[in-house]
């Protein structure tokens, strides 16, 4: 979907005569794009269309984006090279004008160009040396999703006793949103990232005052997935004991919670305490027989605490043997 084939195309076929006469690439994008917000300022064409509401004011955007200058293969900014593209927040850090009002017409899934005029680009001084004075930029940009960011902002910004104030399923938004911020980092293998924003989720909650036996229902339905990701996190940390804490608090929330029993098999398997991991997955597998993953851990848990078992008999032995045969002076 790269610009790139078009310009090279455009710049093939030019010579002499037809730079004379023939439109430049831009001019002929031009005729095949919708304007923005009627001033010619900003020009648009959807490439492949997007699913879902557009763009909120004030979210945060995960995106791919190219920026180019008229005539040019190479783009002068880009991030379609990264593995894990940034979540870029409208408001501060998209910082081209046209870029964001471009963003806020698109749609989950969009790929779409845009011709920013230089009011809307980087204006009459350019941006040295890479963009020239009063430079007209095309932009290639692919929303691959974003969050409702916005609310949380107002949330966390409040105070304990504000927040209190709030209705329960707003609130719980927020909570929801940064716990979808934590899972976008952790799947990027962020995990510090992603430990501070659920953790910032379970503060939020545990924040809240309660005002009734639903509420604190719904309060700790909305724990239990946050002390579950936490868990998960910290053995990517490769920190098994806040795992287990964390997986020990799920469980006081759902004793029977098969994952909860999981994560603490997981924590006390790395901490080589085999039988606290055998009885907690023990306890998984009777809800769930079948899960492989559950069955795989129980046999790599028997197998290490066979193996652990064996080398503390033969360690006794051999110290049994050398009591009973000191060596001879």
């Amino acid at each position: 979907m790269s610009l790139n084939g078009l310009i090279s195309t455009f710049r093939r076929m030019r010579n002499a005569d037809e730079m004379l006469t023939a439109p430049s690439p831009f001019e002929q994008l031009r005729q095949q794009m919708n304007d923005v917000l009627g001033d010619g300022g900003i020009l648009k064409q959807v490439v492949l269309p997007g699913e879902g509401p557009p763009v909120p004011q004030n979210s945060s955007v995960l995106m791919y984006y190219s920026g180019f200058l008229e005539y040019s293969d190479q783009a002068f900014d880009s991030t379609t090279h990264l593995k894990y593209p940034p979540m870029m927040k409208l408001g501060r850090d998209v910082t081209v004008a046209g870029l964001e009002l471009g963003l806020l017409t698109m749609k989950k899934g969009e790929f779409s160009r845009f011709l920013f005029q230089p009011q809307y680009a980087y204006g009459d001084m350019g941006c040295p040396p890479f963009i020239p004075g009063a430079a007209t930029v095309l932009y290639e940009v692919h929303v691959l999703d974003y969050l409702d960011s916005a609310q949380v902002d107002d949330v966390t910004a409040m105070s304990p006793e504000e927040q209190n104030t709030i209705p329960l399923s707003t609130f719980l938004d927020a909570v929801n949103t940064l716990r979808s911020f934590g899972n976008r980092f952790f799947n990027q293998s962020r995990y510090e990232n992603a430990k501070d924003r659920y953790k910032q989720a379970i503060t939020l909650l545990k924040n809240r005052e309660l005002q009734s036996e639903q509420e604190k229902d719904n309060l700790k339905t909305a724990q239990l997935p946050l002390y579950l990701n936490l868990s998960l996190t910290e053995l990517r940390l490769e920190n098994p004991h806040k795992a287990l804490k964390y997986g020990n608090k799920a469980l006081e929330i759902d004793s029977a919670n098969t994952k909860a029993l999981f994560r603490c098999g997981q924590a006390y398997l790395e901490l080589c305490e085999y039988e606290s991991a055998q009885s907690c997955l023990i306890s998984a597998q009777a809800k769930k027989p079948f899960d492989h993953d559950i069955n795989s851990l129980l046999r790599k848990v028997a197998t290490c605490y066979k193996d652990s078992l064996d080398k503390e008999k033969e360690f006794y032995s051999k110290m049994f043997r050398e009591q009973r045969d000191p060596e001879t002076v």
